[in-house]
């Protein structure tokens, strides 16, 4: 019963061109897909909304193969990629794709199912001081749980010393699913946190519970400790460090331009969702949801709408198993501010397109290539990048 408690390698760059605006649709119509649920949505343009398709020519390259099983990607400030291994290390990669080298140091994962090493974030002052954050699932007292952790990247990022963990996401659970988890930085250098609610349904009740760390949005400073200004704080059965809470496997987390935070999570068989986080917020799970389970029962007896729970600003059904979201800040100027969501099962990447908070069309882009996408990143090169689960970086780069 469960209980709660390389060297350096060279790759060839493979190039695809893709004729999007010119060729067959980049997408079928989500209105044509067969749900899994027969709800209603709360209000118009909540789901399956209309298709729309890129006009600007673009390239769709493959830098490399040979990343093993990537889980998140960012830049760093020479315009390289430092690259999370599910396995348990990271790898910084080359501009173009051509050089691997793994970095040594980091604590042990449990890598079974989901977990193993998950996000990273560059500290706000890396440059002078070569810090960074990241998330792992961490074996524990014969469970594990979501730790975040920090660390100091030698000059020649080939190991990583000074490891501190800051942070740990208990109740600590034996379990292998629904670690979250995402980490991105405010402007202010407080850390923002994605957890999961471990999946089981003997720890999906804790998304609603405000006494722990599982299903949750924390926000954290430098040090693990809570945020100035969190909603909670000094709250008698809160956690102080939770932001928001109702957060089912929250896989993807980003700050548009105007510094709103925005999650992506999964749902059950049904019920994708894109939520802006607001403090202090319950977001429903497992009280509310647009899924049902995997078996095709009810949740709640189908309860998609509860006083004192937010709406999801959009939802799929069927679901597309979103990870990873960038807002895109590139050269295809149709684009900009527009969300790309690495997609999983629906083996694509999604571009959603965002008018006043509320979505007005969607895009399914690189359906023929026919992989589970686990990440993408809008490059400081300007050019969008993504990463799939059998081990590939992809480059869109404006024709």
């Amino acid at each position: 019963m469960k209980k709660l408690l390389l060297p350096i390698l060279l790759a060839s760059a493979t190039t695809i061109v893709s004729c999007q605006g010119k060729g067959k649709p980049s997408e079928p119509s989500a209105k044509e897909e067969k749900p899994n649920t027969d709800y209603k949505p709360a209000f118009e343009g909540q789901t399956r909304i209309k298709p729309v398709k890129t006009t600007t020519a673009f390239n769709v390259e493959v830098l490399t193969k040979d990343l093993g099983k990537p889980w998140g990607i960012i830049n760093l400030p020479d315009g390289k990629f430092l690259i999370t291994e599910k396995t348990g290390f990271m790898n910084v990669v080359s501009a173009d794709g051509k050089q691997i080298s793994k970095i040594e140091g980091f604590p042990k994962v449990d890598s079974k199912g989901q977990g193993g090493m998950l996000d990273v974030a560059l500290d706000p002052d890396f440059k002078s001081n070569n810090i960074i954050y990241f998330c792992y699932s961490e074996p524990y007292s014969g469970g594990n749980h979501t730790a975040v952790a920090k660390g100091k990247l030698s000059a020649d990022m080939k190991n990583i010393s000074d490891v501190k963990v800051i942070f740990r996401a208990t109740p600590t659970y034996d379990g292998d699913k629904h670690y979250g988890s995402r980490l991105v930085f405010d402007k202010d250098g407080n850390l923002f946190v994605s957890t999961g609610e471990r999946s089981d349904k003997e720890t999906r009740v804790y998304a609603q519970k405000t006494d722990n760390y599982l299903g949750k949005i924390l926000k954290i400073t430098k040090d693990g400790k809570p945020a100035p200004g969190n909603p909670f704080i000094g709250k008698d059965g809160y956690k102080p460090e939770i932001y928001a809470f109702g957060i089912r496997s929250p896989q993807g987390l980003a700050l548009d331009e105007k510094g709103q935070l925005w999650d992506i999570e999964m749902g059950p068989r049904g019920g994708d969702e894109i939520n802006l986080i607001q403090p202090g917020k319950n977001y429903g799970w497992g009280d509310v949801t647009y899924g049902i389970e995997y078996n095709g029962e009810k949740i709640n007896n189908g309860t998609t709408q509860k006083a004192g729970t937010e709406q999801p600003v959009y939802y799929w059904d069927p679901v597309v198993s979103p990870s990873g979201v960038t807002f895109y800040t590139g050269n295809i100027d149709e684009w900009k501010n527009n969300l790309f969501i690495a997609c999983l099962s629906g083996q694509h990447i999604n571009r959603i397109v965002l008018k006043d908070n509320k979505v007005v069309g969607e895009e399914r882009l690189l359906l023929d290539q026919k992989e589970r996408f686990r990440d993408v990143l809008s490059g400081m090169d300007g050019n969008l990048y993504g990463v799939t689960d059998s081990g590939k970086l992809y480059k869109i780069s404006k024709k």
